[in-house]
């Protein structure tokens, strides 16, 4: 329990004690223009050493904003969303801004229950993957009006802000990429259809096989989260032929690389097995595998400037920002 007894460094406390005026010491704790260098630098070493924090409270009820963003996004066991949420706290913070980060495990009551935590805060704007377009959430924070932007989402007919990249491409370059290395009988696998971003990595996979002439019944697809089902599916494949494998995306691809391992098969010898993400362009893992670079870093600049723009200019019109991809290949 707090003592009552302890009482909070004001800016009136910092005054007294460098002889400065409070409207002195309130532009040197935020590094104003006016105030010069050294009398910054020792305002700010006194406010440090008597313990002061600002009051981020006090400040939003003068303004009528909170400068916190909440991002609400999938399982953080995965890190495609530790990275990007990693991403977004650092642009966030560049910009004057700090990030509250929820997890909706892919689940809309869990989803649902994370925006209204966000709205109830007071954030300023929400950043999110949503787990689905008619997920409640999204009609919250339509019907709230608190500024949010879709995380690698788009919908069609909508006037909802978002950020996402060129999912259909990526899916294009990661069949181009595999038939350049001589693969003739392919498949994509998917644990989840996961909104949007599925069926238009598999239409741009698709769409390379046409192009480079392969017949239809030499690309296959299966969509499956069962561990026993993906071995089974991926054993049968083999059997059938395939030699290439586009999964959804690197964590994925590390997955079934695991289990094909695991069963004794070769990976690439056996399979040659490519991913989405580019996850090894930000942590290392002890399997390199080749992968779409879906530039994660350039979201986060995008969708934090996006969300800053929406909260200070309600009325722009709505933007929807789609990023190139490009193929990191790893020598497979």
């Amino acid at each position: 329990m707090k003592d009552p007894a302890v009482r909070v460094t004001t800016l009136q406390d910092i005054a007294k004690a460098t002889g400065y005026t409070v409207n002195t010491v309130s532009r040197a704790l935020k590094n104003k223009d006016d105030i010069s260098r050294e009398t910054c630098e020792r305002i700010q070493k006194v406010a440090r050493d008597m313990g002061y924090v600002k009051n981020y409270l006090a400040s939003s009820l003068r303004s009528g904003r909170t400068k916190t963003l909440a991002m609400i996004a999938g399982s953080m066991t995965n890190p495609f969303y530790a990275i990007l949420a990693d991403l977004l706290q650092q642009e966030a913070v560049r910009l004057g801004y700090s990030l509250v980060i929820l997890g909706s495990r892919d689940d809309p009551d869990t989803e649902l229950n994370a925006v209204e935590m966000a709205i109830s805060r007071q954030v300023d704007g929400v950043l999110i993957t949503p787990c689905a377009f008619d997920s409640p959430a999204l009609s919250v924070l339509r019907s709230s009006r608190v500024p949010f932007v879709l995380l690698s989402r788009y919908q069609e007919g909508t006037c909802d802000d978002c950020v996402y990249c060129n999912d259909e491409e990526g899916g294009y370059l990661a069949g181009k990429h595999l038939i350049e290395k001589g693969h003739t009988k392919l498949a994509m696998l998917t644990y989840r259809q996961v909104v949007f971003s599925s069926r238009e990595r598999f239409s741009g996979f698709r769409r390379a096989c046409e192009d480079f002439g392969l017949p239809g019944d030499s690309v296959r697809f299966a969509c499956t989260d069962d561990s026993s089902a993906i071995l089974e599916t991926l054993q049968k494949w083999i059997a059938e032929g395939v030699t290439g494998l586009f999964s959804f995306c690197d964590v994925e691809a590390w997955n079934s690389i695991t289990l094909l391992e695991s069963a004794g098969y070769r990976v690439p010898e056996d399979l040659t097995v490519v991913g989405f993400d580019n996850i090894l362009g930000y942590i290392r893992f002890p399997k390199p595998i080749s992968s779409v670079d879906c530039h994660l870093q350039e979201e986060a600049c995008q969708a934090i400037d996006l969300i800053r723009k929406r909260i200070h200019d309600p009325s722009l019109p709505p933007q929807q920002i789609r990023l190139p991809v490009s193929f990191i290949c790893r020598d497979q």
